[in-house]
């Protein structure tokens, strides 16, 4: 028997002021896309914003619908709009923070497995991982750096398909 092991870390920031510019601004960005959230039921609005290769900065919020599942995450509007609109420009940062209706949210939240699983082909087909950056509505700010792997470190991925 073997074991095989993957590691993964974070960054973490005590606020915005320690992160450099461009992450601060692609944070902003997904703040301003909180805004445009639609969650009349769960009440848990999330902001996601992506910066392409090319300086785009796409942004997307998660829409709900009465019909469960039939809505989508913030981060899945963002990346499908990327890949509609700039097919081939490789995401490389994303930044991506919640407000809640009945309680603040004082921690970073982590992408669900579908958001993970979608935006882990992009990097597969750029090659390039991205940077994300976490926010809760205030307060500590998580980084990662080697892209979604960080957070799904046995991914599914289009070799498995023998492509």
């Amino acid at each position: 028997m073997e074991m095989i092991r993957k590691e993964s870390s974070l960054l973490k920031y005590n606020d915005e002021s320690e992160l450099n510019d461009s992450d601060r601004q692609l944070l902003l960005a997904a703040k301003e896309a909180v805004g445009t959230s639609y969650a009349p039921y769960s009440k848990f609005h999330v902001g996601c914003a992506l910066l392409l290769e090319n300086g785009v900065v796409i942004k997307g919020s998660n829409q709900e619908n009465i019909a469960f599942p039939s809505g989508l995450c913030a981060e899945r509007v963002a990346v499908f709009q990327a890949g509609a609109n700039y097919p081939g420009v490789a995401v490389v940062a994303m930044a991506v923070t919640v407000k809640a209706d009945d309680h603040v949210v004082a921690e970073p939240i982590m992408s669900c497995g579908a958001c993970l699983q979608s935006l882990s082909e992009f990097e597969m087909k750029s090659g390039i991982r991205m940077r994300t950056i976490l926010q809760g509505e205030k307060g500590a700010i998580y980084v990662a750096e080697k892209g979604t792997e960080t957070f799904m470190p046995f991914q599914f991925e289009t070799k498995a398909l023998g492509k």
